[in-house]
C-alpha cells in the first residue's frame, strides 16, 4: 500500500467530491419525474452521501490527525464551523426565500408566522425540526440536504472528543458494530436511502458511523493504492454506483457498495496520479462541490411544484433540468467566490 503526505492536498479526491455532488443534484431533479427509482437513470444518486462521509473521514484524519495535539478541541471546532456553517446559513436563506416566494405554491398560507420563524431558525442553526407534512417531514424542510451536514457535525464532534484518541483496535470494533447496524438498516428498509426525515432519523447516524470510520481507517492504515487510473476513470467508477440498475436483492447491493466499493474508490483516489490535463477540472470540481450540494435544493422545490402543476413534456423537462443544473453550478461558484471564501477568510482572521 502507498502513503500520502499530510501536507499534500489531494485534488483528485476533491474532483470526485464534485462528481458526487453533481450526481445528487441530478438525482433530486429526476426523483420528481421518476417516482419509481428503478426507472431513474441516476436512481442510486442518494448513495453519494455515503461516499461523502467516507471521504470526509479520510480528509479529516488526513488534515488533523498529525496536528490535533497542538491544535486542541476548541480550535478544531472553530475551524470546522468556519469551514461548514457559512454555506449552511446561505443554503438556509435560499431555502427560506424559495419557500416564501415560490410562484407555484401557496406555502405561506399553510403555516402560521410563528412556525415559519421556528423553521427558519432551525434551518440556520442546523437543528432538526421535522414538522412539514407536505414535505414528507424532512428534518430540514426548508433546505433538505442539511440533514447530512447535521450528521457531519456529529461525526466531527465524535472525532474531536473520542476518535482522534482511539487506537486502531478500538476503531476496528466500532466499524464492525457500525457495519452490523448498517446491514440491519439496509435489510429492514430494503435500501440505504434513509436519514433525511423523522421516520428514518437514526438511519443517518448509522450511515455516517460506518463510512466516516472507514475513511479514518483508510488514512491511518495507509490503505492507499498506487495507480495511474486518474480522474476520468475514477469518476466513471464512482458514477457506476450512482447509475447502476435496481436488483431483486437491491438492499444487499447498496450495502456492498457502501461497505466495500466506496472505501475502495477513496483508496484508489488517494493513491492515484492526477494528470496535469485534469488538475484544473479537479480543483474547480472540488471547490464548488460543497456550495453546490448545500445550496441547490431551493430550486428543486420550485421545480417540483412547477412539474406537478404543469405536467410538461419530456423535451421541456430535459431542457429545464439541464439549464437549471447549469444555473445551480453558477450559483455555487458565485456563492463560493463572493460569499463563502471571503467570509471564511474574515472569520479565520478574527478567530
Amino acid at each position: 500500500m502507498g502513503d500520502t503526505s499530510p501536507t499534500k492536498h489531494i485534488h483528485l479526491l476533491d474532483g470526485l467530491r464534485g462528481v458526487a455532488a453533481l450526481s445528487v443534484v441530478i438525482f433530486h431533479f429526476t426523483e420528481w419525474i421518476y417516482t419509481d427509482f428503478s426507472k431513474n437513470f441516476v436512481g442510486h444518486g442518494f448513495l453519494a452521501v455515503d461516499f461523502f462521509y467516507c471521504l470526509s473521514g479520510f480528509v479529516i484524519a488526513y488534515a488533523y490527525d498529525h496536528r490535533f495535539p497542538q491544535l486542541g478541541n476548541w480550535a478544531f471546532f472553530k475551524r470546522r464551523l468556519i469551514r461548514l456553517h457559512p454555506l449552511v446559513v446561505l443554503g438556509g436563506i435560499l431555502g427560506i426565500l424559495a419557500f416564501l416566494f415560490d410562484p407555484f405554491a401557496n406555502n405561506i398560507q399553510q403555516y402560521p408566522l410563528w412556525q415559519i420563524i421556528l423553521l427558519s431558525l432551525a434551518t440556520l442553526l442546523l437543528i432538526p425540526y421535522p414538522v412539514m407534512a407536505d414535505r414528507s417531514f424532512n428534518l430540514f424542510g426548508l433546505n433538505a440536504p442539511a440533514w447530512t451536514l447535521f450528521w457531519e457535525y456529529v461525526a466531527n464532534i465524535c472525532y474531536c472528543l473520542v476518535l482522534v484518541r482511539l487506537g486502531k483496535r478500538a476503531l476496528y470494533v466500532l466499524i464492525v458494530l457500525a457495519a452490523i447496524l448498517l446491514a440491519t438498516v439496509a435489510y429492514e428498509a430494503g435500501n440505504l436511502l434513509g436519514g433525511w426525515n423523522a421516520e428514518t432519523f437514526w438511519h443517518g447516524g448509522v450511515r455516517v458511523a460506518y463510512s466516516f470510520l472507514a475513511g479514518l481507517l483508510i488514512y491511518r492504515n495507509k490503505w492507499t493504492i498506487p495507480n495511474r487510473l486518474g480522474f476520468p476513470a475514477l469518476a466513471l467508477l464512482l458514477l457506476v454506483a450512482m447509475t447502476m440498475p435496481y436488483f431483486s436483492f437491491n438492499w444487499l447491493v447498496e450495502l456492498l457498495i457502501v461497505l466495500c466499493y466506496f472505501p475502495l474508490i477513496v483508496s484508489l483516489g488517494a493513491g492515484s496520479v492526477n494528470q496535469q490535463s485534469t488538475e484544473k477540472l479537479c480543483r474547480f470540481s472540488g471547490r464548488i462541490s460543497y456550495p453546490l450540494y448545500i445550496t441547490h435544493y431551493f430550486v428543486i422545490w420550485i421545480f417540483g411544484n412547477w412539474f406537478l402543476q404543469t405536467e410538461p413534456d419530456q423535451l421541456t423537462l430535459f431542457t429545464v433540468v439541464i439549464l437549471a443544473t447549469l444555473l445551480l453550478v453558477g450559483v455555487a461558484y458565485l456563492s463560493l467566490r463572493f460569499y463563502d471564501e471571503p467570509l471564511r477568510r474574515y472569520l479565520t482572521k478574527k478567530s
